[in-house]
């Protein structure tokens, strides 16, 4: 049991990965999936909750993988940065489809088909109760879509970040391997990187570390979660100090 539910934030990011957009598929993008987590969405800013986001690109393209098999590092990290900005015009097109206002903002400049990266505009964005979708990483090859959600958010002024997973928290151990899994209510940042337990990289968890920026862990599978647990109720880990 946490010892402080989250239902004060009034302006959170949420990080999904480019594989929960895949939906039952190997590869690519499930409208369905998509426009599921739409609803999410449109739950959390029915609430009055301001709401930014940050999409991964694995579903379409990973750097690290490209890299492994040969790819030159920056290259791959650029593919992958263009498969953000697919996915976050994929998830514009459905949060528009149910009528809400959503910008999408790049780091990478684009103009024909996003906003490039202004931190004054993207904050009157969400002031006007626009959703804000941030693609193409920082911008920058060697870092992950996690460090770009924990620096947006920072930049922001998010109350937390919302790192919706396919488990309901941190574990100690895989819970589908290890049926004997502990799952944490709430974790410290150096607990995370003692333990290597996997919630996002280094780089991520000591930025939201150095910002005192809770990390909430969730599950994305589970219908309404994002809303219940803004609520004070639902399933949870919260990193934090």
């Amino acid at each position: 049991m946490t010892t402080e539910t989250p239902r004060q934030y009034g302006r959170v990011m949420l990080k999904i990965s480019g594989e929960a957009l895949m939906g039952d598929q190997g590869y690519g993008l499930h409208p369905p999936t998509v426009s599921r987590i739409a609803n999410e969405v449109e739950a959390v800013q029915a609430m009055g909750v301001e709401v930014c986001m940050v999409i991964g690109g694995g579903n379409i393209f990973r750097g690290l993988q490209g890299s492994a098999q040969g790819m030159e590092r920056t290259t791959a990290d650029y593919m992958g940065m263009l498969a953000t900005v697919m996915n976050a015009l994929a998830m514009q097109s459905a949060l528009e489809a149910k009528g809400l206002h959503c910008r999408v903002i790049s780091a990478i400049r684009m103009d024909e088909v996003c906003e490039p990266y202004i931190r004054r505009r993207a904050i009157r964005h969400l002031e006007k109760k626009r959703i804000v979708i941030f693609a193409a990483g920082t911008g920058n090859p060697y870092f992950t879509t996690d460090t770009a959600a924990t620096l947006r958010a920072s930049e922001m002024n998010c109350e937390a970040i919302f790192k919706g997973t396919k488990v309901d928290g941190v574990y100690d151990k895989d819970p589908v391997k290890f049926a004997d899994a502990k799952r944490y209510g709430d974790v410290s940042y150096d607990e995370v990187l003692q333990k290597h337990l996997g919630v996002m990289d280094a780089s991520a968890i000591a930025l939201a570390r150095d910002n005192k920026l809770p990390i909430i862990v969730f599950s994305l599978d589970q219908l309404g979660g994002f809303r219940t647990i803004l609520e004070g109720r639902g399933t949870y880990t919260r990193v934090h100090n």
